[in-house]
């Protein structure tokens, strides 16, 4: 796929449906749900973003989003939970390269999920789509050194640990190592366990 081909591809990305979760555009009415996550000490303790202090700031993020949407940047999705109807999380492919063929991914969820199963369920259909839409040879994600909970769901959809990162990330002010994992188009197909 040539450039101009994976950019109109990526901003007409699709929805992602698994069995539990929809995984969908977000949208402005979709705030609640998010600033409920997004503002959870012990669950922004790793994301890469600042925790949201005010129903202001994710509306903030909204905006960012939605221009992202209509600007083709990579995509984003809200994680829609089908049996709750509520938007428990978000995923996103923070770069694509169509010279190397290669994207990154990452992920947030609401703690009330943790422990479910249901990342492993989303970065699943990411990396379906990446693989068999955009046509990627490699998807990688990183995370902080600490996160546990995060290596393990790249373990669990067969992403390989590749190394440790150097103060290769900034989290909450501070230089942090990150752990490197990546999959290979080829080895996708022992990983869907």
């Amino acid at each position: 796929m040539d450039a101009a081909a994976l950019q109109q591809t990526i901003y007409n990305f699709p929805e992602l449906r698994t069995p539990r979760l929809l995984l969908r555009r977000l949208r402005m009415e979709d705030a609640d749900d998010i600033f409920a996550y997004a503002s959870d000490p012990p669950m922004t303790r790793f994301v890469f973003w600042e925790p949201h202090r005010t129903l202001d700031d994710t509306r903030e993020y909204l905006q960012r989003t939605l221009q992202g949407y209509a600007d083709g940047l990579p995509p984003c999705w809200g994680i829609q939970h089908l049996g709750e109807g509520v938007v428990i999380g978000g995923c996103a492919f923070h770069e694509v390269s169509a010279m190397n063929l290669r994207g990154e991914i990452g992920y947030a969820l609401a703690r009330k999920y943790w422990g479910q199963g249901l990342m492993t369920e989303a970065v699943r259909a990411m990396l379906d789509y990446g693989f068999n839409t955009l046509q990627l040879n490699r998807i990688e994600a990183r995370c902080d050194v600490e996160n546990t909970a995060s290596w393990r769901v790249m373990e669990k959809v067969g992403m390989k640990f590749e190394g440790v990162l150097r103060q290769n990330i900034m989290l909450h002010g501070r230089a942090r190592d990150a752990r490197m994992y990546a999959i290979l188009r080829e080895e996708r197909s022992g990983c869907n366990k």
